[in-house]
């Protein structure tokens, strides 16, 4: 917290040298649990960089979904066996692996992907890695647009 309340502080002061307009608002922002020390803090900053830091200070970011690529590693249309195998799959790479795992029923089929990359190289340079980990995946291993979930 105190390593957001010092960039805050920069980009209020970059805001200020930047704009010397009308729309400056004086204000006084409640002092954080975390910084006990601090008596009180007032900031002169632009109204933009209010309506900004009230957002990120009440956890106004939401999941979106844009267009992006996946890494896919296993896919099968067998009604018998690949919903379990998916599942199984999913539980084996989550002890293993530290991105985001998809268990996706698109009929006929049971598919496994993993990742919410932005671009093409992204989602590259993770299944290099990934078929590293994974030898013997490299076969069933692809890249895929999909739509993914990004924070804004």
């Amino acid at each position: 917290m105190k390593r957001y309340f010092g960039i805050i502080i920069f980009a209020v002061l970059v805001s200020l040298q930047m704009r010397a307009d009308d729309s400056i608002v004086v204000s006084s922002i409640p002092r954080p649990n975390l910084l006990e020390e601090m008596t009180g803090v007032e900031v002169i900053q632009d109204s933009t960089v209010a309506q900004l830091l009230d957002g990120a200070m009440n956890g106004a970011r939401e999941w979106v979904e844009i267009d992006g690529y996946r890494v896919q590693v296993y896919s099968s249309n067998q009604q018998q066996s690949a919903k379990a195998e998916a599942l199984d799959l999913e539980e084996q790479l989550k002890q293993k692996i530290n991105q985001t795992i998809y268990v996706q029923y698109i009929p006929p089929f049971w598919k496994v992907r993993i990742g919410d990359f932005r671009t093409y190289d992204e989602a590259k340079e993770y299944k290099k890695a990934f078929v590293q980990i994974f030898p013997d995946m490299t076969g069933d291993t692809y890249i895929v647009r999909d739509k993914i979930k990004v924070l804004q």
